[in-house]
């Protein structure tokens, strides 16, 4: 609120205090977003997916969980940094998620072509920091080239990441039967429990186990080699973990 002496663009007020610094784009009007690029603001790009997620949990989850975990990250890294999250990308590459149904996927060449236009749009509102984050794992490989495009063809500083490899000493520590994020299995089924529980059909879950930690490579391969295989030859339930073992408390702290 430009009212308040020294508080950031788009502080939320509440009885006459400050509440919150507000960090969604558009949540914010124009005149702060152009006082935060003024400000050097580093812009949160999360990038998810619409997809099958097993019998037990909704097709937003990629694109719900990178816009929560940009949110959140992106309030702490306030009170340190000017920061602002952009409108999440719900789309990206799920080809192999095709065979189960219910997926919303974009070509490579469109992918490149909308990232490219938010970029571009993003650097013309007067930003120049630009980080996206990745919330599907069938995004990683492009999103390795495209930044570097990007890099080169805007010379700004465009970086990328996957948050469950940003986050993944922590989180190893929270989680029992797998060490990181895998598909509809016990971290993201609880952290769907905390964010959205109407949304879980946990009484799905008894019968779509796995493939789990142990199996993992007999499904997904080995970094050596590259090919395509659906998703519905690696599981028939469109699971790879174990969602049993899900809790709402997990979630909060993943």
């Amino acid at each position: 609120d430009p009212t308040v002496p020294g508080a950031p663009p788009g502080t939320r007020r509440w009885s006459g205090t400050i509440a919150m610094t507000e960090v969604e784009w558009w949540r914010l009007k124009a005149h702060d977003l152009n006082e935060l690029a003024r400000k050097n603001a580093v812009v949160i790009l999360p990038i998810g997916s619409t997809e099958q997620h097993g019998p037990h949990l909704p097709t937003q989850v990629d694109a719900l969980l990178a816009g929560e975990v940009a949110r959140r990250a992106a309030v702490r890294a306030a009170k340190h940094v000017p920061v602002v999250v952009a409108p999440t990308v719900w789309s990206g590459l799920a080809e192999h998620h095709m065979s189960l149904g219910g997926t919303l996927s974009l070509d490579l060449n469109t992918f490149h072509a909308l990232l490219r236009c938010l970029v571009r749009s993003i650097l013309r509102a007067g930003f120049r920091r630009i980080f996206l984050l990745n919330g599907h794992g069938g995004n990683i490989a492009a999103l390795t080239a495209i930044v570097s495009d990007f890099a080169i063809e805007f010379d700004a500083p465009v970086a990328t990441g996957s948050y469950w490899l940003l986050a993944s000493d922590a989180f190893k520590e929270i989680l029992e039967r797998q060490t990181t994020v895998r598909h509809a299995c016990e971290a993201e089924t609880s952290m769907l429990l905390a964010l959205a529980p109407q949304l879980v059909d946990m009484a799905s879950t008894t019968s779509i186990v796995g493939p789990t930690e142990r199996e993992i490579k007999d499904v997904t391969g080995t970094d050596a080699t590259i090919r395509y295989r659906s998703f519905k030859s690696r599981t028939t339930h469109g699971v790879i973990g174990d969602p049993r073992l899900a809790t709402a408390a997990k979630g909060e702290l993943l």
